[in-house]
């Protein structure tokens, strides 16, 4: 009940100052700027983000489910980048699969990059949903920056703190998330192991205005834990990591 309570005075927060509709980075100094607003010399030097780092190599396991099915999902940022307005951004795979027959059901490349300050930007994806039969059944969701009017956004600010609020990706109608940090010393369990000092952040898209995911960052992990808090089913928690 009480969680409940927190969850509905964010929403009331949000809608208060519409953030749903319009959000941007938070103009803290530590952000550069505006969400899509890339300059190739921002990105000269990078940092790494503690709690969304571009390890490649890396290889995170989940165990979740959403509407009633098992899945499994594997996280792997790989060794290849991709040049996106003059930016190499780490190529990072993320595949998920049925448990029940181990089918492919969605596989997507995301593209991020450090910026020089340590923010984490996304610059896109590559993404199809498969039958169990191995068909494409869609590529909805897939853009990227600069191409058909997709905006750049921020995945992870550098030093995150709660009331940073800002938006991940813009192609309307197609890929609009945004994330609004709440905390930065919340403490996760998951199949993994304990976490302390984790980033917690509501996030959410408005091409499902009623659906509101929670979601944990763990220092040199990236995300641990995630699931729906309002209008979806959606949970995944993070199992394992290895190193390829």
């Amino acid at each position: 009940m009480r969680f409940r309570r927190i969850v509905t005075a964010a929403l009331a927060a949000l809608l208060a100052v519409g953030a749903i509709g319009t959000m941007t980075v938070m103009r803290r100094p530590a952000l550069a700027g505006v969400a899509g607003a890339i300059d190739p010399g921002d990105f000269t030097n990078p940092v790494a983000n503690p709690y969304f780092p571009l390890t490649m190599g890396t290889v995170l396991h989940y165990q979740g489910s959403e509407d009633g099915n098992g899945f499994r999902e594997r996280v792997a940022t790989t060794h290849r980048t991709k040049t996106i307005q003059g930016v190499t951004a780490t190529v990072v795979l993320d595949v998920l699969r049925r448990t029940d027959d181990g089918s492919v059901a969605e596989r997507t490349h995301d593209w991020y990059a450090d910026d020089n300050l340590g923010n984490v930007w996304y610059l896109g994806e590559r993404t199809a949903t498969y039958t169990r039969q191995g068909r494409v059944s869609s590529r909805e969701g897939s853009w990227q920056a600069g191409v058909n009017g997709a905006i750049a956004g921020i995945i992870m600010p550098v030093n995150p703190h709660a009331t940073d609020a800002y938006r991940q990706e813009f192609l309307r109608g197609h890929a609009e998330d945004q994330a609004w940090i709440v905390q930065r010393s919340a403490h996760v369990t998951v199949p993994y192991r304990h976490l302390d000092h984790v980033v917690r952040s509501f996030e959410w898209t408005r091409l499902e205005p009623n659906v509101l995911s929670l979601k944990f960052y763990g220092r040199g992990l990236g995300i641990v834990f995630e699931r729906d808090v309002a209008g979806g089913t959606e949970l995944f928690r993070l199992v394992s990591v290895t190193h390829a």
